[in-house]
């Protein structure tokens, strides 16, 4: 970000949590033996992939043009 925001190039990043997906399954779908989901974060259960995108949505949007050296953790609070 600091090199680039002189070119008006903003750099910004997603950090997904467990998402339920395909590429996750064996994390979340007990058939596939997983022992449980996001318990341990402060909302307790899986993502879905349209609350990811909703950051996405956000940083291409005009809404973000100040927005820049920034990790959007999505992820229900398995960070805080």
């Amino acid at each position: 970000a600091k090199e680039w925001g002189k070119d008006g190039i903003r750099v910004n990043c997603i950090a997904p949590g467990l998402i339920r997906t395909e590429f996750s399954r064996a994390l979340w779908d007990p058939q596939m033996g997983a022992r449980g989901g996001n318990e341990g974060a402060p909302l307790a259960r899986i993502g879905e992939p349209n609350e990811v995108a909703g950051a996405a949505v956000y940083l291409a949007s005009a809404a973000s043009s100040f927005t820049t050296g920034e990790t959007i953790a999505v992820d229900g609070g398995s960070l805080a």
